[in-house]
């Protein structure tokens, strides 16, 4: 098994995951295996789920309709 070594973690950083850790009931080097397990973990999609999760979306919102004009100062709201 491999070994990393951190250095410079910005304080904030730090106690974020040494809170984490507290909460999980984990060393925080459990909590770091943990959080980089779960940032390189990839999920394989269904794509007959994602279809049937797409269709029913589509039928909730298409009576729902937005003009070209309403879409434009929908975007543009808030910029200077």
């Amino acid at each position: 098994m491999a070994t990393i070594t951190l250095k410079n973690i910005p304080d904030p950083t730090y106690n974020m995951v040494k809170q984490l850790a507290a909460e999980n009931h984990r060393s925080i080097n459990s909590e770091i295996i943990n959080l980089i397990e779960k940032a390189t973990k990839s999920t394989k999609i269904d794509p007959n789920q994602h279809l049937v999760l797409s269709r029913k979306l589509r039928e909730k919102s298409k009576s729902i309709i937005i003009s070209d004009a309403a879409l434009t100062d929908m975007k543009n709201e808030g910029r200077p």
